[in-house]
């Protein structure tokens, strides 16, 4: 302290670090964190079927290759471009998810709200602008995912030109406007919308992400794989088709349970 004192007392121009910088770094490496759970709730089966709808959940929500895969596409040799895409997102995203997951658990421990930002404190202009990203990272989202229904629209009902022209901005407008509302107000409609995620991953997006590739990859090669590679093929179809088995019916009992402890429009 009396060397903290020293260091305030000093000349302005010095260029020694002063009291209230010191202050601040003390207060950044010594925050009094409130007490944590990490203990897992609920009996074995509970456990089982939340952890299959959870990685169900998180396979729909992280599963943006699809963003890679199109922009490699645009520079050729888009195969090559989309390869390389892949095998990023598949190791370093992967290791940033993972970061995430461990590290929240550990900041926050297993009763936090589904919603992370609520368990966050601090000052109100950096939890305001958590939100704010939050918020634009949904939006983009949305459209990002919602983007080939845009295109099949505009494709089927012959829009093209300009986008600022008056039947294009007029159809585009009622149409995406129209799904956001439906979105918006089922949303708000359901509080425990992410089961319908884990519904949605198990159905859809990983027999897409898993199952679909390997099967078309042995049907296009044929007989230039080798019965190995086959093996290792049929290997990932029949286990990720159990995986998807499984979440589907994690997610049927996630909402069952939920719907019987939320009602609609609830403000949680």
């Amino acid at each position: 302290m009396s060397f903290l004192r020293f260091t305030a007392n000093s000349t302005r121009e010095d260029h020694e670090i002063k009291l209230p910088y010191f202050i601040v770094i003390a207060g950044l490496a010594c925050i009094n964190a409130p007490p944590r759970d990490y203990s897992i709730p609920r009996s074995t089966s509970s456990r089982f079927f939340t952890i299959i709808g959870a990685a169900a959940s998180l396979i729909f929500v992280y599963n943006t290759r699809m963003i890679p895969e199109i922009q490699a596409t645009v520079r050729a040799p888009a195969i090559d471009n989309m390869l390389k895409a892949l095998y990023f997102q598949f190791t370093i995203g992967v290791v940033l998810v993972h970061a995430v997951t461990y590290v929240g658990y550990w900041a926050y421990g297993s009763k936090s709200t589904s919603y992370m930002l609520y368990n966050v404190s601090g000052p109100v202009c950096l939890r305001g602008l958590a939100n704010l990203a939050a918020f634009l990272q949904s939006i983009i989202t949305l459209h990002i995912f919602a983007s080939p229904t845009y295109e099949y629209l505009d494709t089927k009902y012959g829009i093209r030109g300009s986008a600022v022209a008056f039947r294009n901005l007029a159809f585009r407008t009622v149409v995406r406007g129209g799904y956001l509302m439906i979105t918006i107000f089922l949303s708000a409609l359901l509080p425990f919308l992410g089961d319908f995620m884990s519904f949605t991953g198990a159905i859809s997006t990983i027999p897409l992400t898993f199952i679909l590739p390997n099967h078309m990859y042995i049907v296009a090669m044929g007989k230039q794989i080798s019965s190995l590679q086959k093996s290792w093929h049929w290997f990932n179809i029949v286990f990720f088709s159990c995986i998807a088995v499984a979440a589907l019916v994690a997610a049927i009992r996630l909402i069952s349970m939920d719907s019987k402890t939320y009602h609609v429009f609830a403000d949680l």
